[in-house]
């Protein structure tokens, strides 16, 4: 398992190396994917710190407040270009949920997490709710 930091650090890397830019809002929703994709594939989290439901959608409020301070800007690779936390089949795994994500706007990303039930179900409890991995993995093992 990774730290979350970190693995935002490589998808922020990943992500400006490959041209493409990311800000915080588009960083959690790729976290929140990457963790799906972990759950589904390999049966265990990517990372230990927990998501919350956000009124914008799942957020791991560690990595926000890193990277709160680059506000709705692009952020930076603040690492060498070459910096991975991953082993070679976990960053196969990240890459490809990565580069998927990557393609679509922060906002196509909050509005398609606002339809699925982990945050619709974690959210109408309260406001930053823990969306718990077994929600996220039950809904994805369904996709």
């Amino acid at each position: 398992m990774y730290s979350a930091i970190n693995v935002a650090r490589y998808i922020i890397s990943h992500c400006n190396s490959n041209g493409k830019t990311i800000s915080n809002l588009k960083l959690q929703k790729i976290l929140y994917f990457v963790q799906a994709e972990f759950l589904v594939a390999q049966d265990q989290p990517c990372f230990q710190e927990q998501i919350e439901a956000w009124d914008f959608g799942p957020v791991v409020p560690e990595v926000y407040r890193h990277y709160k301070v680059y506000g709705s800007a692009a952020i930076p690779s603040l690492r060498s270009e070459d910096y991975c936390p991953f082993s070679k089949k976990d960053k196969i795994l990240a890459d490809g949920i990565i580069d998927e994500c990557a393609k679509y706007s922060a906002s196509e990303l909050v509005e398609y997490t606002h339809h699925q039930s982990p945050w619709i179900n974690a959210y109408g409890q309260s406001r930053n709710a823990v969306i718990t991995n077994e929600s996220i993995k039950s809904f994805f093992e369904k996709k």
